[in-house]
């Protein structure tokens, strides 16, 4: 009977090749990740995140002329940023059209749709105007069945409000469905323009410690930037896959 120290030389011979191979492929392949995010960390330093999250947000058109019908696009969960950012919009449409109903599009979660139609009254929209379409997991089920409840929707100026990054992929998906004169309005949040300069040595700052005091691009913009780039990548994803199936 053969012995394992008898068979483990003869294994090793024949997986040499293999692990030969699969260590240059590894190599290349952290070569690859390696560079890719050394290439995300230098474009944090430039405007490019913020010109592409833009352009997300823009790039579908923006509304112009009469407003028969508003949608509003919820998934960020309440109370959160994103969530609370797109039913402040949504009220202010209402408020600037009395006669467009707001259809508030959502998966079947009634907790968090009760929670957004709560702040949407508080807001100063009407309870009776708001109609909650709770169906569908994803931007292309909750488009189909929102044609499907509401026919006569189809052929109305419809606007969308929805976070930027997903207004694009949002606008595409409902006019492939039938929404043919759907336009989108971005919740893009505000700049904040305030000094936030601090006195670094007046504080307690020690010497041994760099003095950001006055670097706001290192305090904010960069971190930013590259959340915003995972928001764009992440949302790129997204556009290709809808588009291989056909779905906008």
């Amino acid at each position: 009977m053969a012995r394992w120290s008898d068979i483990l030389p003869t294994v090793g011979m024949l997986c040499r090749p293999v692990l030969r191979r699969f260590g240059r492929w590894g190599r290349r392949f952290l070569l690859l990740i390696g560079g890719f995010g050394a290439l995300l960390v230098l474009l944090a330093f430039t405007s490019l995140p913020f010109h592409a999250h833009r352009q997300l947000g823009l790039a579908g058109g923006t509304c112009k002329g009469t407003i028969d019908a508003i949608v509003v696009l919820g998934g960020s969960g309440m109370p959160s940023g994103p969530e609370l950012l797109r039913l402040l919009y949504t009220a202010d449409l209402a408020l600037e059209h009395p006669q467009a109903p707001v259809y508030l599009v959502h998966a079947a979660d009634t907790a968090t749709a009760y929670l957004m139609i709560e702040e949407l009254v508080m807001r100063g929209v009407g309870e009776g105007r708001i109609i909650a379409q709770l169906k569908g997991s994803n931007t292309r089920e909750q488009a189909l069945g929102l044609a499907a409840d509401h026919i006569k929707v189809l052929a109305s100026d419809l606007v969308i409000v929805t976070a930027p990054e997903n207004m694009y992929r949002t606008l595409g998906t409902f006019r492939k469905v039938g929404f043919e004169h759907a336009c989108g309005i971005s919740a893009f949040d505000n700049a904040l323009f305030v000094d936030l300069d601090y006195a670094f040595d007046r504080i307690g700052g020690r010497r041994v410690v760099p003095d950001v005091s006055e670097d706001l691009d290192l305090r904010y913009t960069f971190w930013n930037y590259l959340k915003l780039e995972v928001t764009c990548l992440r949302e790129y994803a997204a556009i290709g896959y809808y588009k291989l199936n056909g779905w906008m």
